[in-house]
């Protein structure tokens, strides 16, 4: 049976299955607005999965039970294979990457987007002729198609591009012209040529073919020259915007489809991810065209190692027995989480370092800085791993002005959204970004591995502070001797 019979015998012949797609939508609608906080966002994600759930068994019923001539063994392979996929990388995957399991999610939704409507629009085409001799119907169907294609092959090679960043097997900003502003630009007028020639010019199968591999070619590379030359320290909101990208690519393959739930699902996805892109950008102080095209922190993060002052200034060091006596007559302390957390999987002994110092009757708190990490909420996520208290996780607004009163400001990993350069140094890359105020705190401790600077590239004042003391080594073997202290005391 061809794709066109395919769409015409599973479109909108079954009540029942409009009824439980318009179910899973609303599902969807809740789900999501759970998420938005940390108290019902695991309810929320369960929320979410029973309605993709019900829109995946509706669609097999209608495909199934319809008359569209599907096997059951190709559907129930469908449904396993991807089912084996999900658990093996729920089980395997680390917490600390999920950045990189995010944007490789991302990748697969474009790819899956661009797949289906490549195969619609040939069939389409080869059954009923050129696009540009449609109806009102079907030049819909043909804008939807293009865009479809056209977003989910910009998505797929973002996305895979960010994976490898994120996980820190590319460092380049270009390869050969790729990831330039002028090559972009070339990109996307062949792309839009391409899209016009798919849409008005083509008379036939053949050329249907060729213009959509064109389309393809081009597009895929635009995601690349996209995503290349942006700096590790925007890689959060890369990875919020790709996400959007996903989401409408699907909204676009839902009217290629005639499918509701598929449209319903990807605009709320879509919708959902432009906000968050919106959001970090102003936690960033940085408009996203400027992230776009102006992408910092490449490679500068990766330096030697060892603790190295800068222009003459040094640190004050400290041991994890200092540390622990600090810690243990404070009153007020306040955590503030960073990607060295995530890369030294300490987030379970800052656990149980902040049940430690609550049992001395020390008010203890998390402050989330909304880019901390290398994706969004990704600190949200590994402390909620281990178990960190929701009444103790703040957001920035939330908690800055509480670090003035605070007696230690433990900062675990983070850099540039702790680095006062940002209120002052107008040179800095970073300059307007709001910050987290650890400076402020009566004492500041920074763990680190070295004096490395952070994604952004640019070294930060925090660590010269007078009032400031750095605890150099491994995060979680730092957090565990200091608890090993404190529980000596």
């Amino acid at each position: 049976m061809s794709w066109i019979a395919l769409i015409e015998s599973t479109g909108t012949s079954s009540i029942w299955v409009q009824a439980s797609y318009m179910l899973s939508a609303l599902l969807f609608i809740l789900g999501i607005k759970r998420l938005a906080r940390v108290r019902t966002a695991q309810s929320g994600n369960q929320v979410a999965a029973v309605a993709m759930l019900l829109a995946i068994c509706a669609t097999v019923w209608m495909l199934w039970g319809g008359d569209a001539g599907i096997e059951w063994w190709v559907l129930g392979g469908g449904l396993a294979a991807g089912s084996l996929i999900g658990l093996v990388l729920a089980k395997r995957v680390p917490m600390t990457s999920m950045p990189e399991l995010v944007a490789l999610f991302n990748g697969l939704g474009g790819a899956a987007s661009l797949f289906v409507a490549w195969a619609v629009v040939v069939a389409k085409t080869r059954d009923e002729g050129p696009l540009s001799s449609m109806d009102a119907d079907g030049a819909l169907f043909a804008v939807a198609a293009v865009l479809s294609i056209l977003i989910g092959a910009v998505t797929l090679s973002g996305s895979l591009l960010a994976y490898l960043k994120l996980a820190g097997k590319l460092r380049k900003n270009r390869l050969g012209p790729l990831g330039t502003r002028t090559f972009n630009l070339l990109l996307l007028v062949g792309a839009v040529y391409a899209a016009a020639m798919l849409g008005f010019v083509v008379s036939g199968a053949a050329d249907t073919q060729l213009w959509v591999c064109a389309l393809v070619g081009a597009t895929l590379l635009l995601g690349v020259g996209l995503v290349l030359p942006i700096g590790g320290a925007d890689m959060p909101v890369v990875v919020a915007l790709l996400n959007s990208y996903s989401g409408l690519a699907a909204a676009a393959t839902g009217f290629v489809l005639d499918n509701t739930a598929l449209i319903v699902s990807g605009a709320l996805v879509g919708a959902s991810g432009l906000i968050l892109t919106k959001i970090m950008c102003v936690a960033m102080n940085r408009s996203l065209l400027n992230v776009l095209i102006g992408g910092f922190g490449g490679d500068s993060g990766r330096g030697p190692a060892g603790a190295v002052s800068s222009e003459g200034k040094t640190v004050n060091s400290t041991t994890p027995d200092d540390v622990a006596i600090l810690l243990s007559y404070a009153s007020k302390v306040i955590f503030v989480p960073g990607y060295g957390m995530a890369v030294a999987q300490a987030q379970h002994a800052v656990r149980e370092l902040a049940d430690e110092l609550t049992k001395r009757d020390v008010e203890v708190k998390f402050a989330v800085h909304p880019v901390a990490g290398r994706m969004p909420g990704h600190m949200n996520v590994l402390l909620a791993e281990a178990n960190v208290p929701y009444d103790m996780l703040f957001e920035m607004d939330e908690i800055n002005s509480e670090f003035e009163t605070a007696d230690v400001a433990v900062v675990i990993g983070a850099n540039d959204v702790v680095n006062p350069a940002a209120r002052h140094d107008k040179s800095s890359p970073i300059f307007g970004m709001p910050i987290l105020n650890a400076d402020q705190a009566a004492t500041s401790i920074v763990l680190k591995r070295s004096m490395r600077p952070g994604y952004a590239g640019i070294d930060n004042e925090l660590f010269y502070n007078s009032n400031n003391q750095m605890l150099f080594g491994d995060a979680k073997d730092s957090i565990s001797s200091i608890v090993n202290e404190i529980k000596q005391l």
